[in-house]
C-alpha cells in the first residue's frame, strides 16, 4: 500500500522543473518562480503565509468528555466529511509539469476529492480549455465541485458561468485577485478588476451561492458582502498577485469579526495540516482551502494521493479538536488560542 511520504517522493521525480515537490511546501524551494508555484517580486509572501500559521499557538485542554471528534462540514446544503477543500489551478502543466493536462489533472482531482468526503474547487485560464475541462469534470461527477471563474469581460464571464450551470455545480467562486497574475494581463479577452455594480450583475447571473476569492481587508469583505456574494476566501493568491502584502493568517481574524454569521468566510495560503485548519477555524473561519498540496498528491499518487492527503488532514485535525476539548466544529472558538 502506498504511504503519503510515498506519494511526496513520486512527485519529486514528475513535478519539475518548477515545483520541488518538498516535504515541507513551505514557499522556499521555488521561491519565485513563476512559472511554477512560487510567489511574485522577492517570492516571499507564500513563506510569510506559511510561517504565520506556524506561529499561532493552540490552547490544550483535556479535562473533558472521553469521545471522538466530529469534523463533519455543511455548507450549502451540501455536507463534507472536513472542512478542507482542493483549491483551483489552472494550466497544471505549464506551473507544475507535463505528466498531465489540465483534463487529465481535473479528472482525477474532482473525483477523488469526491470519495474523500471533500470537493475541489477548479481552476480558470488564458486556455478557455482549462475551465471546460474542469466543467466537464465536475458535471461527470454529479456538479460536486467548485468552478472558479477568473475576472473576465462581461461576455466572457457569463459564458463560462453558462458552462458551469451545464456543469450542475451547486456553487461558483471567482477569484477576483487574479487580475494581478502576470499571465493574464494584457490578454484578449481581458481580465481585470470589477466593481460592486459589476460583480452584483454577476452574481445575480449565476444564481447559485457564489464565493468571491482574493479578499485580504474588512472593506474587501464588506464590499463583496455588498454585491450579493454568499461566502469569501481571505487569500492572497499564494503570494503569486502582489509582493509585499500580510500572511492570511494576520488579517483573517479582524474579517471574520467584520462579516461572520453573514457570508461565509473562508481561507488559504499556507495551510498544510489538519492542526492549520484548526488553528483557522479558532481565528474565525468556516473552512480552509489548500492548493499546493493537492497539485503534490495527484502527482505523486492520483486519486489515491488525493484520499491519502485528505485523511492525514482528516486524522490530524480531528486529534487536534480532541487534544483542545472541542469534539465539533462548532464548539471551536478563539479561546483555543494562546494570546
Amino acid at each position: 500500500m502506498v504511504t503519503y511520504q510515498e506519494v511526496l517522493e513520486n512527485a519529486r521525480a514528475c513535478s519539475g522543473p518548477y515545483c520541488k515537490a518538498c516535504p515541507v511546501c513551505d514557499g522556499r524551494a521555488c521561491g519565485k518562480a513563476m512559472p511554477g508555484p512560487g510567489a511574485k517580486g522577492t517570492g516571499t509572501v507564500a513563506i510569510k503565509n506559511y510561517d504565520a500559521w506556524q506561529r499561532v499557538c493552540l490552547n490544550m485542554d483535556n479535562i473533558c468528555e472521553n469521545r471522538p471528534a466530529d469534523t463533519r462540514f455543511p455548507f450549502f446544503g451540501q455536507e463534507y466529511d472536513l472542512p478542507v477543500f482542493a483549491g483551483p489551478v489552472g494550466a497544471v502543466e505549464f506551473h507544475y509539469g507535463d505528466k498531465y493536462t489540465n483534463r487529465e489533472y481535473n479528472q482525477i482531482l474532482v473525483p477523488a476529492c469526491a470519495a474523500a468526503g471533500i470537493a475541489a474547487f477548479t481552476g480558470d485560464g488564458a486556455d478557455p480549455a482549462v475551465f471546460t475541462a474542469a466543467a466537464q469534470a465536475i458535471g461527470e461527477n454529479g456538479g460536486r465541485g467548485i468552478p472558479t471563474v477568473k475576472p473576465w469581460d462581461r461576455d466572457t464571464l457569463f459564458a463560462k458561468l453558462d458552462q458551469a450551470k451545464a456543469s450542475g455545480a451547486r456553487m461558483f467562486a471567482m477569484d477576483i485577485d487574479a487580475a494581478g497574475l502576470p499571465f493574464l494581463k494584457g490578454l484578449t479577452p481581458p481580465a481585470g478588476h470589477k466593481t460592486v455594480e459589476e460583480l452584483r450583475e454577476v452574481i445575480q447571473y449565476a444564481q447559485v451561492p457564489f464565493i468571491i476569492k482574493g479578499i485580504m481587508t474588512v472593506k474587501g469583505a464588506r464590499k463583496a458582502l455588498e454585491a450579493g456574494a454568499a461566502g469569501i476566501v481571505v487569500s492572497n493568491h499564494g503570494g503569486r498577485v502582489l509582493d509585499g502584502v500580510p500572511a492570511t493568517a494576520q488579517v483573517l481574524p479582524a474579517i471574520a469579526e467584520a462579516v461572520k454569521g453573514q457570508m461565509a468566510v473562508l481561507v488559504d495560503g499556507g495551510i498544510r495540516s489538519g492542526v492549520d485548519v484548526c488553528k483557522a477555524l479558532a481565528l474565525g473561519a468556516d473552512a480552509c482551502i489548500l492548493a499546493r498540496p493537492y497539485v503534490t498528491a495527484v502527482y505523486g499518487g492520483g486519486a489515491e494521493g488525493v484520499r491519502l492527503l485528505t485523511e492525514k488532514l482528516k486524522a490530524e485535525l480531528a486529534d487536534t479538536m480532541e487534544m483542545c476539548g472541542v469534539h465539533s466544529l462548532s464548539e471551536i472558538s478563539r479561546e483555543m488560542i494562546f494570546q
